[in-house]
């Protein structure tokens, strides 16, 4: 078997593009702030290091591939935040999904993501046998209306862990190196779970996840309403180099 490195970066939530439109009753302006609001900004940048990657093309009010694909296993869908978003975070409806449309675009966009992710992760496996799987995000610095935990400060890191696959020492040291560093940060608060395929889910500990939550006060901004990377983006994007670094040590 090879040696390391033996990570993957999942970047499901970093793009804007809305592929097609069918079912969208929100006009374009909604649209816009809307996805200024949910998108990982720049997350395909911050994490652009020389690891294999899985990035999602499409943006994740149009399918999120972080959610259940059925709304019964998916307890953000009561909020309309299920593989295929239908709520604005006001509360507005914003899309209309019928059943042939969500079967669309989960045979189209939804499996076909996974299943690279799931082919990756095979290939990882025969070559080192292990894998890391690190789940890449950002977060609002104020929580929007959905999130299930709304406490304030948040964190400027949050590391996310999942039992049976996140090896302690992995979240030790980084924890340990980012407030060392000067960052505030909390385990599996705000979020909770860290995406692994269901092929592996609770099957295989060779496969290891965690994710990586950034607070977007710490390398954006917005000007005239447009969001735009601020003078800390290279210095938050050297950080998490490291912190990526670190993980591959261990």
């Amino acid at each position: 078997m090879k040696s390391k490195p033996n990570i993957i970066l999942h970047i499901p939530h970093s793009s804007t593009a809305i592929p097609f439109k069918d079912g969208f009753i929100a006009d374009e302006n909604e649209l816009r702030n809307e996805l200024k609001l949910l998108s990982d900004w720049f997350t395909d940048e911050l994490f652009d290091l020389p690891y294999p990657k899985v990035i999602a093309p499409f943006s994740r009010l149009f399918c999120d591939v972080e959610r259940f694909p059925d709304d019964e296993s998916e307890i953000m869908s009561q909020f309309g935040m299920g593989m295929c978003y239908t709520s604005l975070d006001n509360g507005k409806l914003m899309r209309n999904v019928s059943p042939e449309l969500r079967n669309r675009i989960k045979s189209e966009y939804y499996d076909p993501h996974h299943k690279r992710l799931e082919d990756l992760t095979d290939e990882m496996l025969a070559s080192y046998g292990t894998t890391l799987i690190i789940d890449c995000h950002s977060f609002e610095d104020l929580p929007n209306n959905r999130y299930l935990v709304k406490e304030i400060p948040r964190p400027d890191f949050c590391i996310v862990t999942i039992d049976y696959h996140t090896p302690e020492i992995k979240t030790k040291n980084i924890r340990e190196y980012l407030i060392n560093n000067g960052f505030s940060v909390e385990m599996n608060k705000p979020y909770s779970e860290t995406l692994i395929p269901m092929k592996y889910y609770k099957k295989d500990k060779n496969i290891h996840g965690i994710m990586i939550e950034v607070n977007r006060k710490l390398y954006m901004t917005k000007i005239l309403n447009e969001v735009c990377r601020n003078k800390e983006f290279l210095k938050i994007k050297s950080i998490i180099k490291d912190v990526v670094i670190e993980l591959n040590k261990i």
